[in-house]
């Protein structure tokens, strides 16, 4: 099984026995819990797009190791038109879901792995490179969904990982055993966990020669003993439990976030990728983080696709689609948006080949990319509430429309254009609603803020890579200083 359907995946996961905690309770069911599905079927669109001949293009590809047709979540760039292909794949499932999609992560996590294994393997003999060729032709074949895990808990940020006064801090290594290693602690933030077959962890922060137990990354299933997944909060969340598809604003689609806890996880031999080798944690890290900070130029412009559509609906829908400062207001989000996939292409297309022979982005652009992407997406969502106006954060609920009492006061007194009814009306401002400041906002605004490094991270990556004394050096010549 080369690519699985939309609903053989959703099957694949029910199957999954997921330990999974959320409002102080054990779901035992999660496929189908009201708060939960929706982001299960963010991810089923990678699967169901894949079956669509339109998108066949963007969505499946060649796999480098066997020659098969996979999906491209599971692929190894092995060209520039590969990274191009990512990104604009990324748009079109922002666009298909207005929300996170959730295996960008762990396909970031392969690309990045696939090189600093091979580069490990050079170094030190070590076996890791086949060990990750081996996991990766698994995931090809089963079409898994993969969730990569790198950030972890930090503790006292100003220590290092081996200095914390609680050493489960940072996940590592508890027990060297024949066969493999016992890992303990956890990862923060995860999206789309709940929704993975297979966890790809990997180290956090570049490691000093003390912290060797923590420099490590392999995979398990995530249904492996030991894991426990919590969900996260998110805005308006319990929303999704009143039976209001209205009022939800998406009601089809969604992300959610958990922290999970690894108690005494055994990995076997042949799924770890590093355990030990403190100087490619660094390297890894850095590479993982270059593929994310691409990734924000696809998928955050797809949602923002979405809101910029809902923006200029609610402009129709209240009569002043024609006026020149909104009119301007929108020009100004596609401007900003176009701009993210312009910075997500131009490091997709200056890409360059890893020894391993896959291909990395440039990582000085992926970096611009990100920041960009730290700041754009704030001011879409302040233009789109702008347009919306305030009805957005104050309309009744869906059932005070439906209400035989005051729903004819609620239609009568909140419609806009006659043309257009009420009910449409206040669908889309519950749609820029829960974009800007709902369940989606989670991976439309914050995410873009702290997602794959907050803004510093890039910008000592731009610091680090920007050559400033190479530009010296042209200014230099131009202006003839010996």
């Amino acid at each position: 099984m080369a690519l699985m359907t939309g609903e053989q995946y959703i099957e694949s996961i029910r199957r999954l026995n997921l330990q999974i905690y959320m409002f102080g309770e054990k779901i035992e069911s999660p496929v189908d819990h009201p708060i939960l599905r929706p982001s299960l079927n963010s991810v089923r669109m990678t699967y169901d797009l894949a079956q669509d001949p339109q998108y066949e293009d963007l969505m499946t590809a060649t796999s480098a190791i066997t020659g098969n047709k996979i999906n491209r979540f599971c692929h190894i760039h092995h060209s520039t038109q590969d990274l191009v292909n990512k990104v604009k794949m990324q748009r079109l499932l922002g666009q298909k879901t207005a929300s996170c999609f959730q295996r960008c992560v762990g396909l970031d996590a392969f690309n990045a792995l696939y090189s600093t294994t091979f580069e490990t393997d050079r170094q030190y003999k070590t076996n890791y490179f086949e060990n990750f060729k081996k996991f990766a032709i698994a995931t090809e074949e089963n079409d898994w969904t993969v969730d990569g895990a790198m950030t972890d808990p930090k503790g006292d940020r100003s220590l290092a990982p081996h200095a914390q006064p609680d050493a489960d801090m940072y996940l590592h290594v508890v027990e060297r055993r024949p066969d493999g290693i016992v890992v303990r602690g956890a990862k923060a933030h995860q999206t789309g966990i709940i929704n993975s077959h297979e966890v790809i962890v990997m180290p956090t922060i570049a490691m000093g020669p003390d912290d060797k137990d923590y420099a490590v990354s392999f995979a398990v299933p995530t249904d492996a003993e030991g894991i426990f997944m919590i969900i996260g909060r998110q805005s308006c969340d319990t929303r999704k439990l009143e039976g209001s598809e209205m009022d939800v604003g998406n009601s089809e689609f969604g992300g959610v976030e958990a922290l999970v806890v690894f108690d005494n996880v055994f990995v076997p031999n042949d799924r770890i990728f590093l355990n030990g080798e403190v100087e490619f944690a660094g390297m890894l890290v850095e590479r993982f983080a270059g593929y994310h900070r691409q990734s924000y130029g696809g998928c955050k412009v797809g949602v923002g696709d979405v809101l910029i559509g809902a923006a200029a609906l609610a402009a129709e829908y209240n009569g002043v689609e024609r006026a020149s400062a909104v009119k301007d207001k929108l020009i100004e989000m596609v401007h900003l948006n176009e701009t993210l996939f312009a910075c997500g292409i131009a490091c997709s297309a200056e890409g360059k080949p890893t020894p391993s022979g896959n291909y990395l982005i440039d990582l000085l652009l992926a970096n611009v990319c990100k920041q960009n992407v730290t700041r754009f997406p704030y001011e879409i969502v302040r233009l789109a509430e702008d347009i919306a106006g305030g009805l957005m954060v104050t309309a009744p609920s869906e059932k005070d429309l439906r209400d035989p009492v005051v729903g004819p006061y609620v239609d009568k007194y909140l419609r806009g254009v006659n043309a257009v009814s009420t009910e449409n009306r206040l669908r889309v401002l519950r749609l820029i609603e829960n974009m800007s400041l709902g369940t989606a906002a989670v991976g439309y605004r914050t995410e873009s803020m702290h997602g794959a490094g907050s803004p510093q991270a890039q910008r000592i990556m731009i610091a680090r890579q920007g050559n400033i004394g190479a530009k010296k050096k042209l200014a230099k010549a131009i202006a003839h200083i010996d």
